[in-house]
């Protein structure tokens, strides 16, 4: 049982894809998580201003999760091109 390389490749692709989404949501998770954690600090210690520091939260975090969303896009393109 040979081993050739186009199985070497497709086995490749599945490794990255794997590593893209992996590292995608690790990445855009924990970025997430340290804007939230500000903006609640933020919030505790002025509340007058908790509409702007959310709106200015949200932004960032949709910001953030676009490196998520990138990390989707190449490891689909790893699966289903290869």
């Amino acid at each position: 049982m040979a081993i050739e390389g186009v199985e070497i490749i497709k086995a490749a692709a599945y490794l990255g894809a794997g590593l893209a989404m992996g590292l995608g949501a690790i990445g855009s998770g924990v970025g997430e998580g340290m804007a939230a954690a500000k903006a609640c600090e933020g919030i505790a210690r002025n509340p007058a201003e908790a509409g702007l520091i959310t709106r200015t939260m949200l932004v960032g975090q949709a910001v953030t999760e676009s490196t998520g969303i990138y990390a989707l896009v190449v490891a689909l393109l790893l699966l289903f091109v290869v």
